[in-house]
């Protein structure tokens, strides 16, 4: 039974409506007393409330209702209903404990899709907890571009298996280059979604300007330079998902007009009045403290709470060092099937050196390092002096700042080139410090038209 609040009649008639003709069993009461009363009794699937039930508007009734409904019933999920206008106050009721809010006038197909997936998280909580290992991760669910086996992995993968055919709204969080992006794809990967589209968009490199045109598109001649119509981000991901990321990144003015399409899934195309709806499951994702920025009023509570229905924090390399050996060799196996290479393998100790380095980078840093360090030494068996050679250059160069925007081929040039520097053109020790030999050093610097003008040892 999903128990119905609202002293509108109208109101009460239309959900109900709804919700006999979606197959469920709507029960709908006028205000606060009759809805102690059936919660004293029963216990609903489901709880739809408005938050005001007298002239008032100030929705201290919604909330005082909402904390006495939890008394009796603390595991129903509750909806709030409010007006556009009152979004703070249905932000108070979820931090009273409700679960999701929606304004009026509602959209039937959001409103359905957030009592299913209310539902069904509900369902999943009384579910008993049982740990996953990556072979029942891997027979359960696709997850062939995630590599690890860690137990923190494990538990994240758990969560995913569980959250997927959801719509569930879904925040990743955790430092840059942890791998928040494969996770996304992994929730639509086993999501009901899976066959339709998956739009990705990196909000941090997005300008206000350039805001609703690309998120919304834009008619041809909407504005200078609209020469040609533009089909937004939010239409191409209809029926699939569509990944923010960088949130965090998102100027405010730009936040509201996210959090109106989020709120109802209608949006205006540049040029055109007409309203479009979309249906699209959100997933974001940022290495920022959110809710350090809500305090802070860089971000908004609102838009904060609509995107994080569930939140998964992907910890950072150096808490899951066990799976570095792993993720090394499926670097190194990337590369060479790519180039048409030998096959490369790491000995113990490159192993064990590449498990003590702090990565601030992350797994984007070691995946760079195992590059840089297997095209740079031209080795089948990677030692450690490899990794701690090309540390050490890479450290100088750092220090100058030329790595930035560098691809693979320019940073293996840009490194022997300030190694021919560092030892006056000697190629004995530059093959030395490079790890590789003096015939392939030569290849490499005629490759990259490098000429040596110093000695020729």
């Amino acid at each position: 039974m999903i128990l119905i609040i609202d002293d509108d009649a109208a109101v009460r008639s239309s959900l109900t409506f709804l919700l006999k003709h979606a197959g469920y069993e709507p029960n709908a009461v006028k205000g606060p007393e009759e809805a102690l009363d059936v919660v004293r009794s029963h216990s609903p699937q489901l709880i739809l409330m408005d938050m005001n039930f007298s002239l008032t508007t100030s929705g201290e009734e919604g909330i005082q209702l909402l904390r006495q409904v939890k008394i009796f019933q603390p595991n129903v999920p509750v909806i709030l209903m409010t007006a556009w206008g009152s979004i703070t106050l249905a932000v108070e009721g979820m931090k009273q404990g409700a679960f999701d809010f929606i304004t009026k006038p509602w959209n039937n197909l959001m409103l359905l899709n957030i009592i299913q997936t209310a539902l069904e998280l509900n369902e999943q909580k009384k579910e008993k907890y049982i740990a996953f290992n990556r072979t029942e991760a891997n027979k359960k669910c696709f997850f062939d571009k995630i590599i690890g086996r860690n137990p923190a992995l494990m538990d994240i993968l758990n969560t995913v298996s569980r959250i997927a055919p959801t719509n569930a709204s879904v925040l990743i969080t955790g430092e840059s280059g942890t791998g928040k992006e494969l996770i996304a794809e992994a929730i639509h990967a086993n999501s009901n979604r899976a066959k339709e589209t998956f739009v990705k968009v990196n909000l941090g490199g997005l300008s206000q300007s350039l805001f609703e045109s690309e998120m919304f598109g834009h008619k041809k001649g909407s504005f200078t330079d609209a020469h040609l119509d533009r089909t937004g981000r939010f239409e191409m991901a209809n029926k699939g998902t569509i990944f923010l990321d960088e949130i965090g990144d998102l100027d405010l003015s730009c936040q509201v007009k996210l959090l109106r399409v989020l709120q109802d899934q209608t949006f205006e195309v540049l040029g055109d009045s007409i309203p479009r709806k979309t249906n699209v499951r959100v997933i974001s994702a940022t290495n920022r403290s959110l809710p350090q920025m809500v305090a802070e009023k860089t971000f908004r509570e609102d838009l904060f709470y609509r995107i994080n229905l569930i939140t998964i924090h992907i910890p950072p390399l150096r808490k899951r060092i066990d799976d570095i050996p792993l993720l090394a060799q499926h670097f190194a196996d990337q590369l060479t099937s790519a180039n048409k290479l030998s096959k490369v393998k790491f000995t113990p100790r490159a192993l064990n050196y590449l498990q003590t380095l702090p990565y601030p980078g992350n797994i984007r840093e070691l995946k760079n390092l195992i590059e840089r360090t297997l095209l740079v030494s031209g080795k089948n068996i990677l030692e450690d002096i490899d990794f701690i050679n090309q540390n050490k250059l890479n450290q100088s160069v750092t220090d100058k700042g030329l790595l930035d925007g560098l691809t693979l081929e320019e940073l293996e040039k840009r490194s022997i080139e300030k190694a021919l520097e560092k030892y006056s053109g000697n190629i004995s020790r530059v093959a030395s410090t490079l790890g590789v030999s003096r015939a392939a050093l030569y290849r490499r610097m005629e490759k990259y038209g490098i000429k040596n003008e110093g000695s020729n040892q």
